[in-house]
């Protein structure tokens, strides 16, 4: 296994402290991250399991909302507690909140609902999406610039993130829109546990949305100036998947205003399966020419 994938592994498994209050407390590592602060997927995967570990068995979670409080420190470790809201006869409703040095970073509300047959249906996939095998990875169009953060998204991440057309980290190539799509998958094989790959979905979902905010602006990663930080996550799974799979990503945003914008996304599996729908506002700040 590839030191990256090993990195996600070790950070989504939490360690039950046996610690009880009138809530259950998990503590998990940071991945490291060049400019010192936690990634907000890794935080959200790791709420994402501390919860999966309070649920009865076989209850898996179909939505969570989350908001990111405070940047963290990939230097200290994360304390979670779990509040057990609710159990019904189906659903389970949870609580998390994530923790660095006594002030919460992230505050996470989660349901989770047993397998059950309902009425069924959904959007469509594009079809005019090219294969992922044709498309540039992050390392072909990074491997030669020498910043860290370039460095550490050509090499260093567990998942393998591909643009259609054209990524964003230096310019912003073509027509300015408000919409984009990528493939991805993990950089190596996951165990066969489901409820490690709705994290891992999770965890890769905070990647590349706010992206359609920026192409519709023409700004890259690289802008000078530019401070972007998710303010908060919502995701909705609708149907299984493996992340060791490819999965299309088709994002857009609706508005931008206020120092904010909005991006909405729809991940589906190769052969067409919604499997999970997103939504995200972030804090986008461009210098004023």
């Amino acid at each position: 296994m590839t030191e990256p994938l090993a990195s996600l592994l070790t950070a989504l498994d939490l360690t039950d402290t046996g610690a009880r209050t009138s809530e259950d407390i998990f503590t998990g590592p940071s991945q490291w991250m060049p400019l010192g602060r936690v990634f907000g997927g890794q935080v959200l995967a790791q709420s994402i399991v501390a919860a999966s570990r309070t649920v009865p068995d076989g209850r898996a979670i179909h939505s969570m909302h989350g908001y990111f409080l405070r940047p963290g420190d990939v230097n200290l470790p994360i304390t979670f507690s779990v509040d057990r809201i609710h159990d019904g006869r189906s659903f389970s409703t949870r609580r998390t909140q994530a923790y660095q040095s006594g002030q919460p970073i992230l505050s996470m509300i989660a349901s989770f609902q047993d397998e059950d047959e309902g009425l069924t249906h959904q959007v469509e996939m594009p079809t005019d999406i090219p294969d992922p095998e044709t498309l540039p990875n992050s390392a072909d169009s990074l491997e030669n610039v020498e910043h860290p953060v370039a460095q550490y998204w050509a090499s260093e991440r567990p998942f393998d993130i591909r643009h259609i057309t054209s990524p964003i980290y230096l310019t912003v190539d073509g027509e300015h829109v408000a919409h984009q799509a990528v493939w991805f998958r993990s950089i190596g094989a996951l165990p066969d546990d489901p409820d490690l790959h709705r994290a891992a979905l999770a965890y890769a979902s905070d990647y590349t949305i706010m992206e359609s905010v920026m192409r519709r602006h023409g700004v890259a990663w690289a802008t000078p100036g530019l401070r972007a930080a998710s303010l908060d996550h919502a995701m909705w799974w609708h149907r299984p998947a493996r992340v060791d799979e490819w999965l299309l990503y088709v994002q857009e945003s609706p508005s931008a205003s206020g120092g904010r914008g909005l991006a909405l996304g729809r991940i589906f599996s190769r052969d067409g399966r919604l499997v999970a729908s997103v939504a995200q506002e972030a804090m986008v700040r461009v210098p004023l020419a």
